[in-house]
């Protein structure tokens, strides 16, 4: 057995020492029984079950933070390097299923973060990152260009925020992107006629020849962007919108996601014992035990997640979805205590049919059966929602999965639609051989479910091709969740060692 949030254990010290010394009294003994067993409860005591894999689809982005002393100026509030980092935790917000690793730059880069879907790993390493030792004044793009480059996934999406240095070889740079195939969207922070820096006493910051900083957004940054075929945007008014601005850019890319695995802990909850237990000796104290003894048992076994109503709006929502009222069948199955196969299928095709064939797909992926008829369905529809988004590779992909289970008219015609559409797309892009796509998709396993009826027969279409998956452990063990209560651990001094390595012979710091 183990305790997931021992912390509140510490509560029953005080309990304890009134129970030894306070006069024995049955009621007032009875009542810290019951405090001694709520604290029991608060504490979580589980039995560990192992490691539960669930395969979600999401795509993989390397997100490059300039820590110069540059990113110190105040031309956008409250100063960049603030801004760069709630924009960054803003865009972990609205990409919760996405793979993120996080990289730390100024003349040198350093990894922070690997991989992960668990972001609160990424936002815990933004928190620990004292810019005050960082000593470094300038920044290289090139070293992180080929630090990124060295990595081992054939597709690298690169969000880089910055001020951009002062490197002026655009062209060397877009080679270094174009052979390492990044897919760069650059956010640059700063002003055009730029502003000076402040240094920790106050003062203004100046060179070896006593002349003020002044630091601006490099222009290169743009060219650079369109020379690599990648996205230019500078800051918006708040973190919030900058990240939404990001999200959507990222949203336009070609680029798909492909399917990992997230593991996480299963548990065993033991708390209805020791809640039982209380909720029995109150009923002992305050009222005739009795009566209430076969009461309390029968509720034993009533799910207390479950609930009565779980019918009736599922009913209420079919009911809205026939008659087109998408809004209201949204409501009703939001309205559900216990989400099941039908509501997900039915929550799945009602953003089918509002043309959300986004989070349609999303939902659709989340649905796991082990029927070999209703995985047949699923297929289906989610070849439909990858053919509207005219991902037509993965539309195939997904109607040939639809087909080996089972011969179907309609996805057989849509197979042949979206051939033919992908042919077209690759002939009018000059593609001579498209890449193949993963066959990881194919290889999750699904839980047992229930039939659902098929809404969606409209043929679409889309390519998208997934990128390398990492399979190291320690990025496995990454995607664990966390404790909740786990402290914050500063980084450490090798940390700013690695990121100030050379800082002393610095060629160009500004």
């Amino acid at each position: 057995m183990s305790i997931l949030y021992p912390g509140f254990l510490w509560l029953l010290i005080p309990l304890s020492l009134l129970f030894w010394t306070r006069e024995k009294k049955m009621i007032e003994t009875g009542h810290l029984i019951i405090l001694m067993l709520l604290v029991l409860v608060l504490s979580r005591p589980v039995i560990k079950q192992g490691i539960e894999e669930s395969p979600i689809e999401a795509k993989e982005f390397i997100i490059a933070l300039d820590v110069s002393y540059s990113m110190k100026a105040k031309d956008i509030k409250p100063d960049r390097y603030v801004f760069a980092k709630e924009t960054a935790n803003a865009l972990l917000a609205s990409n919760p299923t996405d793979n993120i690793m996080l990289i730390a730059f100024t003349s040198n880069p350093l990894l922070l973060s690997p991989p992960t879907t668990d972001h609160r790993l990424i936002s815990i390493a933004l928190e620990s990152l004292n810019l005050e030792y960082i000593l470094t004044k300038g920044t290289s793009l090139e070293k992180l260009f080929k630090k990124v480059a060295s990595m081992k996934s054939e597709q690298k999406n690169l969000i880089l925020i910055t001020d951009g240095g002062e490197e002026t070889d655009a062209e060397k740079l877009s080679s270094i992107i174009q052979n390492a195939n990044i897919s760069l969207t650059i956010l640059a922070l700063g002003s055009r006629q730029g502003t000076t820096i402040e240094n920790a006493d106050g003062s203004l910051l100046k060179d070896k020849e006593h002349h003020l900083i002044i630091s601006r957004i490099n222009p290169l940054l743009e060219t650079l962007a369109s020379q690599a075929g990648g996205t230019y945007m500078t800051a918006s008014s708040t973190p919030e919108s900058t990240a939404q601005a990001l999200y959507d850019a990222l949203e336009m890319d070609d680029q798909k996601g492909e399917l990992i695995t997230k593991k996480q802990h299963r548990y065993r909850e033991l708390y209805q014992i020791p809640l039982l237990f209380a909720l029995l000796l109150f009923l002992m104290l305050h009222t005739r035990a009795v009566k209430f003894l076969l009461v309390a048992f029968s509720l034993l076994g009533i799910q207390a997640e479950a609930s009565v109503f779980d019918n009736y709006y599922l009913d209420k929502a079919y009911q809205s979805y026939q008659n087109k009222e998408f809004n209201t069948t949204k409501a009703y199955l939001g309205k559900l205590d216990t989400p099941s196969l039908q509501s997900r299928f039915a929550l799945a095709n009602t953003y089918y049919r509002q043309g959300a064939y986004k989070k349609a797909l999303k939902n659709y992926l989340s649905i796991r059966s082990t029927s070999a008829q209703i995985k047949q369905k699923l297929y289906y529809n989610i070849a439909n929602c990858y053919a509207k988004q005219e991902m037509y590779e993965k539309a195939k992909m997904y109607y040939t999965k639809a087909l080996q289970l089972g011969n179907d008219k309609d996805a057989k015609a849509n197979l042949a639609l979206v051939a033919l559409l992908a042919d077209k797309k690759s002939a009018e892009l000059g593609i001579a051989h498209p890449k193949s796509q993963s066959s990881d998709s194919s290889k999750s396993e699904h839980q047992e479910g229930e039939e659902e009826t098929r809404d969606e027969d409209q043929p679409s279409s889309g390519s998208g091709d997934g990128g390398e998956k990492s399979n190291s452990k320690e990025q496995e063990k990454s995607r664990l969740t966390l404790d909740p209560k786990q402290e914050k651990q500063p980084l450490s001094s090798k940390v700013y060692e690695l990121i100030n390595k050379g800082y002393i012979h610095e060629k160009q710091p500004w």
